[in-house]
């Protein structure tokens, strides 16, 4: 099995600390975190919570995380931007188009919201989106909460009608 490319016998082992103790393997807390809020939101969903009906509309934007310097390459040619937020709701409530939900793990284990993720949270917030940061568990289950107890968004007027594109609802 290869990793980062690398065959298993090819592979270093992580560079010992300068006391020549071995390094621990980092943990992606706010990976693992934001993993526990999706499950509760499945629960949600499947215990018939109000809050459980967003579970269908999100979704996770994969920008993060180590991978090859090739992989990157082809996923930032694909459209992969920097700083888009990590859980979209594609569902639209009081008023907003949708929900942009930037997580973070929970402090003290956080980190900082970067430039690109404030530009992001900022433009989208102009674009018609809630855009929120949310600091661990729960205040992510809060803000799901609150952003369910919302009413859906009604569309007022016609909706234009796209000319272009395969037509995919015939089959």
């Amino acid at each position: 099995m290869t990793v980062r490319g690398l065959p298993a016998s090819k592979r270093r082992a992580p560079k010992p600390k300068a006391d020549g103790t071995p390094r621990k393997k980092p943990v992606d807390w706010e990976g693992n975190e934001q993993a526990v809020v999706i499950r509760w939101l499945q629960g949600e969903k499947m215990r018939g919570q109000p809050v459980g009906e967003l579970f269908d509309a999100i979704y996770h934007v994969p920008n993060g995380g180590v991978r090859s310097f090739k992989t990157a390459v082809a996923m930032k040619r694909q459209g992969a931007k920097a700083g888009v937020s990590d859980l979209p709701v594609r569902q639209a409530r009081g008023g907003w188009h949708g929900l942009y939900l930037e997580f973070k793990a929970t402090p003290p284990r956080d980190a900082d919201l970067s430039d690109s993720q404030f530009t992001w949270l900022e433009g989208s917030e102009y674009e018609g989106y809630c855009a929120v940061l949310a600091r661990g568990i729960e205040e992510a289950k809060a803000v799901l909460r609150e952003y369910a107890s919302w009413p859906r968004t009604k569309v007022v007027g016609q909706r234009q009608v796209m000319n272009s594109g395969t037509e995919w609802r015939k089959g």
